[in-house]
């Protein structure tokens, strides 16, 4: 039986109010204040209700490069309030497809791209743009595409620099070149660079280059094989070997060791590595090419967020990429030898003096 309530009317009259009745009225309190909730959220400012996601597609996490890229970018990205899905390709490029795929598909609103080549990069891209989503081209030229923007440092300085640092030293003699991936434009924009240095170098005779190679992936076992096979067929009569990078460098630096020439011959890199940078204090390595990368990243992180905001990026130039003249921030390298090692990256805090003298000997550490 239901229970009945009766309320007096200035004494005359009951209205009888059943237990439903209340509960309507309740129900109706209870929607004023989901509506008034609703309205504040629907309220709030863009950024507040939909959070900035980044994807970042690298190409293979190999060495200590690109995670010192990725820790660097993710840290800009959640100090400016964005979030950050990362993917590691391995080095294939079908994966990498996949994961780009994966990653617009979750929402990204901008993708921040590193690919293994960048002459087929370019379908990575249309399924960004068929999306609305913005693409950075990070650290290397992607060809024939609509990419928004294009970070990196400058390689054609970063070769000219190599090829210097060796005439200057070496200007005379028989040089080894060992070039990065053929699939990367960035390593052959290296080597341009580079063989600008040396021609008047060879043409005058001074100079003979008696190999010179575009090493798959970038693979210092490679390098190792390369340099191992030119070393044997030249019985040893190497002045220099220009590698392109710390990788490559150290494949070179394990074939001289093998043959007793390590120390004996020029060896170039790039990257900073600490591997190479243990080298060149313990003079198997002449010298290397300083990046700063945080300063890459960050960059391309900021930029990232201005393009998901639809601002126009921050550009200091622009680069072809044969489709069109791509807004370009091109940031300047360093070059580090064993004599500006603690100014340059163990003063920037890449590297940690600490961990280059523990692997040397006391009278080869850096004081």
């Amino acid at each position: 039986m239901r229970s009945r309530f009766y309320v007096p009317l200035h004494g005359i009259v009951a209205i009888n109010l059943e237990e439903t009745t209340l509960i309507r009225v309740l129900k109706l309190g209870i929607l004023s204040v989901l509506l008034a909730i609703t309205f504040q959220v629907q309220n709030l400012p863009a950024q507040d209700a939909k959070k900035i996601r980044i994807g970042f597609s690298i190409e293979a996490m190999n060495g200590e490069r690109w995670q010192t890229d990725l820790d660097s970018f993710e840290v800009t990205a959640k100090k400016l309030g964005a979030e950050v899905i990362s993917f590691d390709a391995k080095g294939q490029d079908d994966l990498q497809f996949t994961q780009v795929k994966e990653m617009i598909k979750s929402g990204i609103d901008v993708l921040v791209l590193l690919p293994r080549d960048t002459t087929t990069a370019g379908r990575m891209v249309e399924a960004a743009k068929a999306a609305n989503v913005k693409v950075i081209s990070y650290d290397r030229l992607i060809l024939n595409s609509d990419i928004d923007l294009y970070v990196s440092f400058n390689r054609a300085e970063i070769g000219k620099m190599q090829a210097e640092y060796l005439v200057k030293h070496a200007p005379k003699g028989n040089y080894v070149l060992i070039a990065g991936s053929p699939n990367d434009e960035g390593a052959k924009v290296l080597h341009d660079a580079q063989m600008a240095v040396l021609q008047p170098y060879i043409d005058r005779g001074d100079i003979r280059v008696i190999a010179d190679e575009f090493i798959k992936d970038w693979s210092p076992t490679e390098a190792y094989l390369f340099a191992l096979k030119t070393i044997n067929s030249s019985q040893g009569n190497i002045t220099a070997i220009l590698a392109s990078n710390d990788g490559l460098a150290s494949g070179a630096i394990e074939a001289l060791r093998d043959r007793n020439l390590n120390g004996k011959v020029l060896v170039t890199g790039q990257d900073a590595d600490l591997a190479a940078l243990i080298c060149i204090a313990g003079y198997t390595q002449a010298m290397t090419v300083y990046k700063p990368i945080p300063a890459e990243a960050a960059a391309a992180a900021e930029e990232a967020v201005r393009l998901a905001k639809n601002e126009k990026p921050r550009a200091n130039g622009t680069m072809s990429n044969g489709k069109k003249n791509v807004p370009t921030i091109m940031l300047g390298p360093v070059l580090v030898t064993r004599d500006n090692i603690k100014t340059t990256v163990v003063q920037d805090g890449f590297q940690k003096l600490s961990s280059i003298n523990q692997a040397l000997p006391p009278d080869q550490q850096i004081n």
